[in-house]
């Protein structure tokens, strides 16, 4: 009877150690140790991470997470959108290279180019969503998995327009409309809109088109406000508060990566401006001063004057 127990208790400990995980018995409560999350697998499993800025918890700082739209995880190799210029076609959509990465047990090391090593932890919050977590800061943030082909390369581009704004060092006046009546804006031949200001911040200038950008001399200096339209998801509207003046209020739309219409509402009077100087974070001999900040356009009940 005893050597009968003898075996039914090593054969129970065999089944123990050959399980998929341990079961600690102290007295009668059972301590079960789940399998490790593998951050590698769950990582590469989707081709773009959108980091949703707006999700975001804690006053601490990722910078290379505060400065992008997108990030992903191949191969060992950090890659990130963190321009809208060229999104979607940038790397074939995956972005630049800006780093390495090594998967540790539930935690990822990031080693940034610009802003060195980071380790973040990692959390499956549901099969598309992660959150990554630094320790030291108390901040998390949310990350959202997609497929290239799945991607709303586009929604994200107007999402961010003010951003897109400025990643031209100035926008110049290519083109005035012969149509519409004349008014005070005809004159200005130059805007900046400034990145990194807490709010939206633009200058003016009438210099002569065609100068060089270093010999521009700013006339004025006011706020903007770009803002969303009531059923026309891809239709934003441009504020530039002119204390003098009042508002000039226009009606804006992207015709390509380099080029804008601002469409003046009230003299009927179409601008093109082009990009000058452009800004591309984290590239040689670029700038890494961009950062995302909380936010969301409001949103105006209007109707499109534009006649397209």
């Amino acid at each position: 009877m005893k050597i009968g127990k003898l075996h039914f208790g090593l054969l129970f400990f065999g089944l123990l150690l050959s399980s998929c995980y341990t079961e600690v018995i102290v007295e009668d409560d059972i301590i079960v140790e789940e399998t490790p999350f593998n951050a590698a697998l769950f990582l590469e499993s989707y081709d773009l991470w959108y980091v949703d800025i707006n999700a975001t918890k804690g006053n601490g700082e990722v910078p290379f997470l505060q400065q992008a739209f997108t990030i992903s995880f191949k191969n060992g190799v950090v890659y990130a959108n963190n321009n809208l210029v060229g999104i979607g076609k940038t790397g074939n959509g995956f972005g630049i290279d800006v780093g390495s990465y090594a998967t540790l047990l539930g935690a990822v090391e990031i080693d940034h180019d610009i802003d060195g090593i980071w380790l973040l932890d990692i959390s499956a919050l549901d099969n598309g969503t992660l959150e990554f977590y630094e320790r030291s800061s108390n901040t998390s943030y949310i990350l959202r998995g997609y497929q290239r082909n799945s991607f709303d390369y586009d929604r994200v581009f107007y999402d961010n327009m003010h951003y897109f704004l400025q990643e031209y060092s100035v926008w110049e006046k290519t083109y005035t409309s012969e149509v519409g009546a004349l008014n005070d804006f005809d004159d200005e031949n130059y805007i900046q809109f400034i990145s990194g200001a807490e709010i939206g911040v633009f200058r003016s200038s009438i210099d002569a088109v065609g100068i060089p950008l270093n010999a521009l001399k700013w006339d004025y200096e006011g706020n903007y406000q770009v803002f969303d339209v009531a059923n026309y998801p891809t239709l934003k509207t441009l504020t530039l508060d002119y204390d003098f003046l009042g508002n000039d209020y226009f009606e804006l739309y992207v015709i390509d990566d380099s080029t804008i219409e601002l469409y003046h509402t009230a003299s009927g009077t179409a601008y093109e401006f082009t990009g000058r100087g452009y800004q591309q974070y984290l590239k040689s001999g670029g700038t890494t001063s961009k950062k995302r900040v909380k936010r969301n356009n409001p949103v105006m009940n209007v109707t499109r004057q534009r006649k397209m």
